[in-house]
């Protein structure tokens, strides 16, 4: 059951998602949708890298794909970060085959072919993001109170003074 919202005498029409910020925010807060629309916009990108070159050396895809496609897979991945297996593996996928173009050999796996490229996993990557935003929040770059989303420790053990407290 849903409520009706108005705004004078106009209706105003629930959504099941919205677009904010340039990426997709479900009524549920489940980032599916988004994961979706970042692989489909990637491999459209993936597929114009493939189609227009003539020249199939890694080097060149490797460069195109680092500029072209990654900032599509993680554009606000701290705000929309996903967590669902199935989401995941939608956006696991358009690297796999990113990986395939610059690398022919079937043989190798997916992990070997990230290795010899030089390149790290999606989800390597995401963490990587979100541990230098808790950096920044606690070294007072971001005008944020690391108090209000980290509980610190208050034993007076050893070390430094920035130990976070483990629920």
């Amino acid at each position: 059951m849903s409520n009706i919202y108005s705004l004078g005498d106009e209706v105003i029409n629930a959504e099941n998602e919205k677009k904010d910020l340039g990426f997709i925010v479900s009524d549920t807060l489940k980032p599916s949708s988004q994961c979706t629309a970042a692989a489909k916009s990637a491999n459209k990108t993936l597929g114009m890298i493939n189609r227009t070159l003539v020249n199939r050396e890694s080097k060149i895809i490797l460069k195109l794909y680092q500029s072209l496609v990654i900032p599509k897979l993680e554009y606000c991945a701290q705000a929309w970060r996903p967590y669902l297996k199935k989401d995941t593996d939608v956006l696991k996928k358009v690297q796999k085959r990113a990986t395939r173009l610059m690398i022919k050999d079937r043989s190798l796996s997916y992990e070997e072919r990230l290795q010899r490229l030089g390149l790290t996993s999606l989800e390597t990557r995401r963490l990587r993001g979100d541990l230098i935003e808790v950096f920044k929040t606690f070294k007072g770059f971001d005008n944020i109170k690391y108090t209000q989303f980290f509980t610190m420790s208050d034993t007076g053990l050893r070390g430094h003074k920035l130990k976070i407290y483990k629920l």
